[in-house]
């Protein structure tokens, strides 16, 4: 099973601790970019952990990223999914990027993130509705309206996906820096759940990049995106999930060993049932789990099953966390309703990863294809 050598973890939990950890109930409360927990990972070279060693990064595999989320994810859930989008969108430009941006990633001066959700074709990421064309002075003009991109207003750029321009295929991916005109994000960020992910709806009003912005070929951004995004993206987003349980666990056994009955003399873990709740939680979390590093054993060994495992994490941890999260409210009762407990936050951002694309009804349908020898396009 993939582990992380002992000085990445030391690092990770450093800043899991001592920085997201200090923040995260104001990153939720003030609906807050969790800005010093990602510098902290900048200064730590943790946003450069897939980057390759010629380059100045740790040249870390997408395992290693992804027990990175899970270990943010038990302290603050938008600090853990932007993290996941940036090692998502650096998966893409590793393979096909420039090199100086990838550099500038190892060294921490560059946080990605992906551009694939759009309004017209909503959780089929894989099936942009946006426009590419080549003017006469052969510079490429893209017009899209993006349903969310997380870390929208923070990140350097984004690896965006379009039509073709003139290929065959479903998709054409690009580099497009955050700051190009014609760009337009029209609202700040206010949802029910990670509140500092700054995930927003950007706009693209004839927006002008160069064709050396292409990522891969013309038309081959669907292949990326199941060869390269996928696998990473599933992993990771499984990642957030367990790490949400994980973080739930810990906190809904502390409350519950730390509240008392005055009249009885005993504490909520005195009761049966309450260890049961817990014990509950703590097996649902334990074989989410276990899918997790078996699907990343798959991915990185290169097994025939890896595609299904890829397509099962995320939905098995999705499902789960819900479930467990759900538990944690129960044992904690009236009092995971107060934000220093910290419960209704984790509960609050579970909701998101089942219904990200591929969403769990989607990854259910496509497991079922695999099971049933079918294509799943």
């Amino acid at each position: 099973m993939p582990q992380i050598n002992p000085a990445l973890r030391k690092k990770l939990d450093t800043v899991a601790v001592d920085v997201a950890r200090k923040h995260a109930e104001a990153v939720d409360r003030e609906g807050a970019f969790p800005k010093a927990s990602m510098d902290a990972l900048a200064g730590e070279g943790l946003l450069g952990l897939l980057s390759a060693r010629e380059v100045g990064g740790m040249g870390m595999t997408i395992g290693a990223a992804t027990l990175a989320v899970e270990c943010m994810a038990r302290e603050c859930g938008s600090t853990a999914m932007v993290l996941t989008m940036h090692y998502a969108g650096t998966a893409v430009i590793e393979k096909h990027g420039p090199v100086e941006v990838r550099g500038a990633i190892a060294s921490g001066r560059h946080l990605s993130t992906l551009a694939f959700s759009e309004s017209g074709s909503r959780s089929h990421f894989w099936a942009p509705t946006s426009t590419a064309t080549r003017g006469a002075d052969g510079r490429i003009t893209l017009n899209a309206q993006k349903s969310w991109i997380t870390a929208a207003g923070r990140a350097t750029a984004y690896v965006w996906s379009s039509r073709p321009v003139k290929a065959e295929g479903a998709s054409t991916l690009w580099l497009v820096p955050s700051d190009t005109k014609g760009i337009r994000m029209p609202s700040l960020y206010d949802g029910l759940g990670l509140r500092g992910n700054d995930s927003r709806p950007v706009t693209a009003e004839g927006v002008v990049v160069a064709e050396s912005s292409r990522l891969g070929d013309d038309g081959e951004g669907f292949a990326i995106m199941m060869q390269t995004v996928l696998p990473a993206f599933n992993l990771m987003s499984a990642a957030f999930s367990v790490g949400l349980m994980e973080g739930a666990v810990a906190r809904t056994a502390a409350h519950a060993s730390g509240s008392r009955y005055a009249h009885m003399d005993a504490a909520l873990a005195d009761f049966p049932t309450i260890r049961a709740y817990i014990a509950r939680m703590r097996v649902d979390t334990d074989m989410a789990k276990a899918l997790l590093l078996d699907a990343i054993d798959a991915v990185e060994s290169g097994r025939e099953d890896a595609m299904l495992r890829v397509l099962e994490c995320k939905a098995a941890a999705a499902e789960t966390a819900l479930k467990v999260l759900a538990t944690s409210m129960r044992v904690c009762a009236g009092a995971a309703y107060r934000r220093e407990v910290a419960v209704e936050r984790y509960f609050r951002d579970a909701q998101a990863a089942s219904v990200m694309a591929p969403t769990t009804d989607q990854l259910y349908d496509f497991i079922g294809k695999a099971v049933c020898g079918l294509p799943l396009f």
